[in-house]
């Protein structure tokens, strides 16, 4: 039997339940606000970057349910009244969604998308803004902490035969070109990323042959642009290397090889091994050969590597990078802020999982250098003089404060939907890219190293402080009165 995806149900059963109870209490037109945020940045790292919001775009556009996803729903679900299936045949988001451009760097607890519309609406995408934003945005960051540790050097995904999925595979290499990949091995990206996929050979290419040298020779004949071969399939130094700078010799000699050509190496002493293949390729002549490697590479090994002398022009990294091995999940969450223009906060016990009520903006504070000096998240209708010194102070500890002066602002949230219509225009991917590289510019080197970093200041404005904890003493005097 086939199945075919249904993307309108791609949702928990909970938001249709709700759903439904809105409906049947009449409360389908009350005015929601729905903020998506994370609470801590992934790979106990210092900063995130935002992907997927195209997909985001792609799927509100879409969004609606079709004559046979009612009768699913009818036949599999009698809890669902009439009236309110009904209501679904016309589905269709009317609201207004803002959001952060793709390449954004942002940080804990500061809203990535909110979403301002009827409450059944906002209720009903929240899990699929969850899981695109949760799945690209984690791969966009890890491929942003590997490419600060590659720097210059190529950067290729070779994630597709590890992605949990292809879907995966094909929206990572996405994710992973935002965060700075030169390209991806998966075909399937082409149109999308609007660039040829990268790759080399496989071992059992290399087997298929009699012996090494007629291999590498054959590959080179028939990929003259793009002539890197695998040299670690039997040994790598006292056969593959010498079998590819024969093949080098004489094909270069011949004028075959018109392009890129190299070496990629998948196994061993990265470190060792490339300084020697580094040797023997320019003690041949051969200073411009490329050397790649791969082999479970991350961000910790390409910089240990670099640190070892390793000599390495292009790295193939693919199960940690599109698993986002050592953090599989971003942490995402929805919640609610505001209700019929009524603030709204989830209380709990750990101080920052306390959400932050009303309908809120978010502002990045720039210094006279162009370098980030704080993110504000304040409400709808606050504004900031910058001809005025601005005091900020941490949200969970408020006697921490500093006063800046001489500073620009910038509004961090974009109008993507107003009254259901897309007023924004995705840019191309390569231009989502360079917003990364200007980001990291604009955001000092101690926020942004792979390990220990400094905490980025993310305050609130006194106006949004004092609401919350306006509402925090409302939800302590109602404990107070409930008798137990």
């Amino acid at each position: 039997m086939q199945f075919k995806r249904n993307l309108e149900l791609a949702t928990d059963l909970y938001q249709l339940t709700m759903a439904n109870v809105y409906f049947n209490e009449g409360k389908q037109d009350q005015e929601a606000v729905f903020d998506l945020f994370i609470r801590k940045n992934p790979f106990n790292g210092g900063y995130t970057v935002a992907a997927g919001l195209e997909q985001v775009i792609e799927y509100i556009k879409n969004l609606k349910f079709t004559p046979e996803d009612i009768e699913l729903l009818r036949k599999n679900h009698p809890e669902f009244t009439p009236e309110f299936l009904d209501y679904l045949k016309d589905f269709k988001f009317t609201g207004d969604i803002e959001a952060l451009e793709e390449g954004t760097i942002f940080f804990p607890l500061e809203p990535i998308i909110r979403v301002k519309g009827p409450l059944i609406e906002a209720q009903i995408v929240e899990t699929a803004l969850l899981a695109i934003i949760n799945h690209q945005t984690l791969i966009a960051t890890k491929a942003s902490r590997i490419a600060d540790e590659a720097e210059d050097d190529i950067k290729m995904e070779f994630g597709l035969r590890r992605a949990h999925g292809t879907e995966a595979g094909y929206f990572g290499a996405r994710a992973a070109v935002i965060g700075g990949f030169d390209g991806t091995s998966n075909v399937e990206t082409e149109e999308m990323l609007d660039r040829p996929s990268m790759g080399t050979m496989a071992h059992s290419f290399v087997q298929s042959f009699d012996n090494e040298e007629e291999a590498f020779e054959t590959f080179c004949r028939n990929n003259p642009n793009n002539s890197i071969l695998l040299v670690d399939t039997y040994n790598t130094l006292e056969q593959g290397i010498p079998n590819a700078i024969k093949v080098f010799r004489k094909l270069k000699n011949e004028g075959v090889i018109t392009g890129n050509y190299g070496i990629r190496i998948d196994s061993g002493d990265l470190a060792y091994l490339t300084r020697e293949a580094r040797r023997m390729l320019d003690d041949a002549g051969f200073t411009d050969a490329l050397i790649c490697a791969s082999s479970d590479l991350d961000e910790y090994l390409i910089k240990d590597l670099k640190l070892q002398g390793a000599k390495i022009d292009s790295w193939g990294v693919g199960t940690k990078l599109i698993t986002a091995y050592d953090w599989p999940a971003l942490g995402g969450v929805y919640k609610m802020s505001q209700i019929d223009d009524k603030p709204r906060l989830k209380v709990s016990n750990d101080p920052w999982k306390i959400t932050n009520p009303g309908l809120k903006k978010l502002v990045r504070i720039y210094g006279a250098n162009g370098k980030a000096l704080a993110d504000l998240i304040l409400l709808e209708d606050e504004e900031i003089d910058t001809t005025k010194p601005l005091k900020i102070f941490h949200p969970l500890y408020p006697w921490k404060k500093r006063v800046l002066r001489d500073f620009t602002v910038k509004d961090l949230l974009v109008p993507i939907f107003k009254d259901g219509k897309q007023v924004y225009e995705s840019p191309s991917i390569t231009e989502m890219a360079n917003h990364l590289k200007d980001e990291k510019e604009s955001i000092w080197p101690e926020y942004r190293r792979m390990t220990n970093p400094e905490e980025f200041h993310v305050d609130l404005s006194q106006n949004l402080y004092d609401l919350k904890h306006e509402l925090l003493d409302k939800v302590s005097a109602q404990n107070e009165e409930i008798e137990v």
